[in-house]
């Protein structure tokens, strides 16, 4: 009776007493379940914390330079920026098909939801790096034969902003691969275990990571492509 509602409600865990998901040092899979979930909670505190502060950082020194920050903002390329805001909200969403498949204990499913996740991811990377290289080629890379001509005033300003721009995203970017190389291990685990009622944990923090990295994205969007890009 327990394995038929299971069935009925997929994302019930069963707590078998000898399932060789449970590890000796918890009593059932629910208790395995929820201390794995909290674990990557009290992470994903951790990382509010630090990117919490660079954008505490960036809001002071834009406030300092506000004339800087105008000018720099409009090197910014906001149709670059809205697409890998797209590629994200579409990777949230085959992320989440990805949980709800392991619910389900569809192997398939599960199997093109990662692969289609981390298209996208890759995809978003891709438009970042090539973000990069115009930057780049335009020499707004602080420190690294940097060139302001049009506003000579802001040349040393400039480069703060530059620089909260490059490692604000470049940090997101790190993230982004982290969230890859773990999606990648899961791909290989999908092959060997069989994600179902009773154990779905790996996708279903996996994919609280994935979403962390997505929301952390849409704030730095408009904090860094749309606020001031006119003034």
């Amino acid at each position: 009776m327990a394995d038929q509602a299971a069935d009925l409600n997929p994302g019930t865990l069963v707590e078998h007493e000898h399932s060789p998901f449970l590890r000796h040092h918890f009593e059932d899979m629910g208790q395995q379940f929820e201390s794995s979930t909290l674990g990557m909670w009290v992470f994903l505190l951790t990382e509010i914390m630090f990117f919490g502060g660079m954008f505490g950082a960036y809001t002071v020194y834009r406030s300092m330079y506000p004339d800087a920050f105008a000018s720099t903002s409009r090197h910014m390329i906001p149709w670059l920026g809205a697409t890998n805001t797209a590629v994200l909200i579409c990777s949230s969403l085959t992320m989440a098909l990805a949980v709800r498949s392991a619910h389900l204990g569809s192997r398939k499913l599960v199997r093109w939801m990662l692969v289609l996740t981390m298209i996208f991811g890759l995809a978003f990377i891709g438009v970042k790096f090539t973000e990069y290289y115009l930057h780049w080629k335009d020499h707004l890379v602080p420190w690294l034969n940097f060139q302001y001509p049009e506003h000579p005033e802001f040349f040393y300003n400039a480069q703060i902003l530059f620089c909260f721009y490059f490692f604000m995203t470049g940090f997101h970017a790190l993230h982004m691969f982290v969230g890859l190389g773990l999606l990648s291990w899961l791909l290989i685990k999908n092959e060997t275990t069989l994600f179902g009622p009773q154990y779905y944990s790996p996708v279903e923090i996996t994919g609280l990571y994935w979403h962390f990295v997505d929301i952390v994205w849409i704030f730095l969007f408009p904090l860094l492509y749309l606020i001031g890009a006119h003034g």
